[in-house]
This record gives C-alpha cells, structure tokens and sequence, in this order.
C-alpha cells in the first residue's frame, strides 16, 4: 500500500477511517438528545470502557452528529488537578453567545450569562483556577451563593430555558469523567437531575474508564437512575473485518 495514502495511523484518540461497530450507541444517543430537545424523559449517557478502545472517538463524532442536527454542544475533558467549575465555564461561555444569537432566546440567554459572571466570582476563591470572560455583570442572587451544588443547579436551569426558548438543547460532552472529584460529581449529578425534572433540555454525554459507575453512585446514590452506562470494548469479529477491510477497498487494496 503506498505510504502517503495509508489510511490506518493508529494514534491516541485518532479517528478510525472507518467507524465500525459503533451505530447502537450513537443511535441511543442520537435518540437521547432528540428526546431532550422535546422536552420528554431521558437518561444521561456515560460510556465505560478502558484506554483505547474509542471513547473520545465516539465523543467527537456525536458531538459533529448534535452539532449537525442543530444541537449547542459544550466539549469538555476533566484531566487530573482541574475543577469541574474552571473546565466547564468557558465552554458554556460560549455556548451561551452562540445562542444569544438567537433572537427567541437572546434574553434568556444574557441572563444565563449574567449567572455565569456571579458562578465564576462566587466560587473563584474556592477554585482558584477558574479563569473565563465576563460579558455581562453579575445579576444579584442568580448562581453566586458560593456552593457549587446550589449555583451549579440555578447556572444550568437558567441555560436549558435559553435552550428551551432556542428550540435546540444543550449537550455537555465531558470526557475522563473519572478525574472530576466526588463532589464536584455530585454537584453535576444534582444539577441535572434537576434540570430532568424540570423538563429543560440540558444532557451529559460522557465517557471514563470503568471505575467511573461506582463514582457517580457513590457521590449520589440515585446516580444509576438517571444515566445509562453503556460499556464500550472491542469490536465484534465482523465490525473488525469492516474497519479493516472497507478503508483498504477504498484504496484498491484487497484483504484475504
């Protein structure tokens, strides 16, 4: 096969040329954020598996498939000594602009904003890494009582009704899970338990290594019934053939 056109360069977190064996659990999830987006009952998503086996693959590739279908998407990853809160608020920064674009959610939206500036300042002290832009001023009451369970909750609520009144949803796609400390997970878990009960269209697609299910349950014991924890391992005999074999086609190679 010629060297230039090769298409297999295995690497860390590189895309297959072809993605095999995976449709099951992107139409799960393609059916969860649809779900959402309608206001109807779903569970979170949180793939397990070990290293290599092609989480943050599957995440890249869901988050092009909700960003084609209209979905606002926050791309996130949690590594070692990094607060959920200095992660998660410059992504949300900028999905809250994307839909202060729209003109059905612009006032939701500022206001979801203003609660990130009072989010960010209220909890600087604690978490000393957070860093993220202020557009707005904070708005007095809104996410700033400097408990990450509390504001973390009304920081959420406020940007699901902006999502709400877009018409779209928002999908936080957050990978190494595993890292972010037990109670920062709670705070997430709380938060979006929340936002489920209030039928506000906010949804956690994430992915971590195995011991991550027995981290949700234990920073709140309801965790198993709000996500579905699909295991993501190797593929299927007939998945390996096709991932092998059609990118070689493709390349007028033939496998026997």
């Amino acid at each position: 096969m010629n060297p230039v056109t090769n298409p297999f360069a295995p690497g860390a977190r590189t895309p297959p040329p072809e993605l095999a064996g995976r449709d099951d659990v992107r139409e799960t999830i393609r059916v969860a954020i649809e779900r959402v987006r309608r206001g109807l009952p779903r569970k979170s998503i949180l793939m397990v598996g070990l290293r290599g086996v092609g989480k943050t693959v599957l995440l890249d590739r869901m988050m092009d498939d909700a960003e084609g279908a209209g979905i606002h998407t926050l791309r996130i990853e949690a590594p070692e000594n990094r607060s959920l809160p200095a992660i998660l608020a410059p992504q949300l920064r900028q999905a809250l602009l994307r839909l202060s674009r729209n003109e059905q959610a612009k006032d939701l939206a500022q206001r979801a904003l203003r609660a990130l500036a009072g989010f960010a300042k209220s909890l600087k002290v604690k978490y000393e890494d957070i860093e993220v832009g202020f557009d707005f001023d904070p708005e007095l009451g809104l996410a700033d009582n400097g408990d990450l369970e509390h504001d973390l909750q009304a920081l959420l609520e406020t940007a699901g009704a902006a999502a709400q009144k877009a018409g779209t949803a928002l999908v936080i796609l957050a990978d190494e899970l595993q890292y972010v400390e037990e109670e920062e997970l709670a705070a997430l878990i709380t938060s979006l338990h929340r936002t489920a009960q209030r039928r506000l269209p906010v949804v956690l697609v994430g992915a971590g290594l195995p011991q991550l299910r027995g981290r949700m349950g234990r920073a709140k014991s309801y965790a198993e019934r709000l996500f579905d924890f699909p295991e993501i391992g190797p593929l299927p005999p007939e998945a390996t053939k096709l991932a092998v074999a059609k990118p070689a086609s493709d390349q007028g190679v033939g496998v026997t």
